[in-house]
């Protein structure tokens, strides 16, 4: 249920297009975020960056690789701070058709808007999916990336959200980001204490909201407010699994769970 008074009223607004059986073709590039320090999951990080901690034997950096490389996407950009040297080599040691740009943060962590921003002469697409490398997904009915891309429309979003109902967001201990409209339309969860949807790290979204931005450290979050403005910030339900590994304890947890899959 959204709250009273948490979306813009008075502005008609088309329903968002979901077309489930179009094979759309997906965004050619995805930036997958991997440059934080991870200070939650010590002390599984002071030897390694975060996203080489593995569950079920397998890396959070390669899982969200292989999520990008099963859509059909064709190319992906890694950026890397902590442990860059690390980052380097477990993307060169990676086989297969998608092809891996790093972009080089060693100089300056610059947090996950910065990052994108010093990245976009790496990305030949427009839109483009960014994904968070210390979370973890199962697909649903369909492939979600493909999904995002089946649902974006550049009349009406520059950014359009992957969000987990709270209910089912396994590993998060916080109180919900967003609150999302029948249409599709989403806000911030403001000063109410609880909202209904947590954001999954995963999103499409366009170059537009970073035009005139220089390469320094900022959230996403100065991204998704121009969208917010205009408008233009989306939201998507996932259908599947979705797990927040953001401690050491958590990737036990996860890893419960992904057996009963």
């Amino acid at each position: 249920m959204i709250k009273t008074g948490t979306m813009k009223k008075g502005i008609a607004r088309p329903q968002l297009a979901i077309r489930p059986h179009v094979d759309v073709a997906v965004p050619g590039c995805a930036m997958v975020l991997a440059a934080g320090l991870g200070k939650r999951m010590r002390p599984l990080t002071a030897t390694r960056p975060k996203p080489l901690v593995e569950v079920a034997g397998r890396t959070l950096l390669d899982r969200a690789l292989d999520r990008v490389e099963a859509a059909g996407i064709s190319a992906a950009v890694v950026n890397a701070h902590y442990f860059a040297d690390q980052i380097d080599a477990a993307l060169a040691a990676r086989k297969g058709p998608l092809s891996i740009r790093p972009s080089d943060e060693r100089a300056m962590l610059l947090e996950t808007g910065g990052g994108v921003t010093k990245a976009l002469p790496l990305i030949d697409a427009d839109p483009f999916y960014v994904i968070n490398a210390d979370n973890l997904w199962v697909d649903g009915s369909a492939d979600t990336l493909r999904l995002l891309a089946q649902r974006w429309n550049p009349e009406q979003m520059d950014a359009l959200l992957l969000l987990v109902p709270l209910a089912r967001a396994n590993g998060y201990e916080g109180r919900g980001d967003f609150h999302m409209d029948p249409h599709g339309v989403i806000a911030p969860r403001g000063e109410v204490r609880i909202a209904p949807f947590v954001f999954s790290g995963v999103q499409l979204i366009s170059k537009a909201l970073f035009e005139g931005e220089t390469p320094e450290p900022f959230s996403m979050w100065r991204a998704w407010n121009k969208a917010l403005a205009r408008g233009r910030l989306y939201g998507a339900v996932h259908q599947g699994l979705w797990f927040h590994v953001g401690t050491p304890a958590s990737i036990g947890e996860t890893e419960s769970l992904l057996a009963e899959v």
